[in-house]
């Protein structure tokens, strides 16, 4: 590895923690919430100077209104222009924002009395405008800039009949107070958006560090997890995307500790029961005498006794290594009486014995048939193994509201007590009265097949012999809770009879078998 290898990591995670997913999802929210506020500031200004010139606008109709009335009253009094214009600028006084003007053939002729916050007298420019107009232009609102600001007015064109000169009303409405109190709100609302957006920042720091802390325990149990530790769990809390993800990651942990749990297994297993048939194997072919072609064909005999040995043990430990796999066993209909005849019929092959059907069920369940009768036919083999020809060994089934019953009983010398716990681990073997054939891993299966199942398997010793339980969950297959019928033969060759069995006990949570 080069330098600039070494250098362009420490980089990318310098550029991670300066801009890392907290920062960025507080900028965005910090960002949005900075555009939303300017678009509402924007159209709280558009709106404000909206309903200044339309109050402008209504001043000045209704200005020009009243000048309408005023001049068709004095009309018959004064008979010349100056007197309407100077009753009308009498009953009209200057306001704060409000400035009336009267002129005469285009010159300032009448300036009501008081302050106006328009100097007529340096508004040149308007004035010139004023003057410009001519006698028949028609009255409507126009826009201005003064040296006080931009202003609205209206200019009411008037001739009396007879008379040469006209006047012209002029009233006018600054906008300068009004955009002044629309600046200042605009001001206001920008400090009170700023001191907002203070708020969610600090706000959205704080909620994005507590989100972002599991993921903060995400990867840093990800980075203490190895395959020799796989402990490290997440606490889960809350109700959101983060806690489901949370979950998930401690499921998928817990699936690779099963995993590395079931491969350490494996391999510690292999390696324990291996070495005994490869060291007898080189053992009794580094001593051959290969011009003896007895003692050749001895140890041939021997060597491949032992490997069918290992090879025996290499399945047991294959089924064991797959017990822990989602797809194990695969759930179907199965029918337990029919089940319980195929195992008797298939288990004939192992050892002469009195064949007993001891109790069947017609109601249908889900479960794996194939598994099953594995399961069946490794505990009639072990029977077989610790019997005699005059032995009874007994096969049945039984069906319960929410239990599914399978079992297999002997009349052989049964299990001692010390061994009773021991027999179902791996390589565990009966110290005594058990026999020294197999690998020890025949009860292990059955237990892991049971377990595949959501149950579990149990020794009954309340009788004579042995008596090994499948205690099962009832999932039915079509919902019909049928009753047991119990069916109950000797099998002896080709001829099997059947009948009724006597009531089956159940000590330990299982079903008793039943004598011959």
């Amino acid at each position: 590895m080069t330098a600039v290898d070494r250098v362009e990591p420490e980089l990318g995670r310098a550029a991670r923690f300066r801009f890392g997913v907290r920062a960025r999802i507080l900028a965005t929210v910090l960002v949005l919430s900075a555009l939303g506020m300017a678009l509402t500031g924007t159209a709280i200004v558009i709106s404000e100077r909206d309903q200044m010139l339309s109050r402008a606008d209504g001043i000045l109709r209704r200005d020009v209104a009243d000048f309408h009335k005023i001049a068709e009253s004095e009309v018959t009094r004064s008979a010349d222009v100056r007197g309407i214009l100077s009753a009308a600028l009498q009953r009209r006084a200057p306001g704060q924002d409000i400035a009336i003007l009267g002129l005469i053939d285009g010159r300032p002729a009448l300036v009501p009395s008081g302050s106006q916050s328009l100097a007529w007298g340096r508004e040149t420019t308007l004035l010139a405008r004023l003057a410009a107009l001519p006698p028949d232009a028609p009255t409507r609102i126009r826009e201005a800039r003064t040296r006080s600001g931009p202003i609205r007015y209206a200019a009411v064109q008037l001739r009396v009949a007879g008379r040469p000169e006209v006047g012209t009303y002029v009233i006018a409405v600054l906008l300068r107070p009004g955009w002044t109190q629309v600046v200042r709100d605009a001001r206001r609302f920008a400090v009170f958006s700023g001191a907002s957006l203070v708020l969610v920042a600090a706000g959205g720091w704080l909620v994005a560090g507590r989100l972002l802390r599991r993921l903060r325990l995400l990867r840093a149990a990800a980075e203490r997890s190895s395959h020799i530790d796989l402990s490290a769990r997440i606490p889960v809390t809350g109700r959101d995307d983060i806690t489901d993800l949370t979950i998930t990651f401690n499921d998928m942990l817990d699936r690779l500790d099963t995993a590395f749990d079931a491969q350490q297994s494996f391999l510690d297993d292999a390696g324990h029961e291996l070495r005994t048939p490869l060291t007898i194997v080189r053992g009794h072919l580094e001593v051959v005498d290969v011009s003896n072609p007895a003692d050749v064909a001895d140890t041939r005999s021997l060597v491949l006794d032992e490997l069918d040995r290992m090879g025996r043990l290499i399945s047991d430990l294959i089924v064991l290594a797959r017990a822990g796999r989602p797809d194990f066993v695969r759930l179907a209909p199965v029918r337990p009486d029919h089940l319980v005849f195929d195992v008797v019929e298939k288990a004939q092959a192992l050892g002469r014995r009195r064949w007993v059907v001891d109790g069947t069920a017609s109601s249908s369940v889900m479960a794996d048939s194939q598994r099953l009768t594995q399961a069946l036919l490794q505990l009639a083999d072990n029977a077989v193994r610790f019997t005699g020809p005059d032995d009874v060994i007994a096969i049945g089934a039984s069906v319960s509201r929410d239990r599914v019953y399978l079992w297999v009983r002997d009349t052989g010398p049964g299990v001692a007590p010390a061994d009773a716990e021991r027999i179902f681990e791996r390589f565990g073997r009966a110290a005594v009265g058990r026999g020294d054939e197999g690998s020890g891993l025949g009860l292990a299966i059955v237990s892991a097949i049971a377990q595949a199942h959501g149950g579990r398997v149990v020794l009954d010793r309340g009788g004579p012999g042995a008596k090994f339980t499948l205690i099962l969950p009832h999932r039915p297959a079509d919902g019909d809770h049928a009753a047991e019928s119990g069916r109950r033969g000797v099998v002896g060759g080709a001829a099997m009879t059947r009948a009724v069995p006597r009531e089956a006990r159940r000590p330990d949570d299982a079903p008793a078998g039943v004598g011959p």
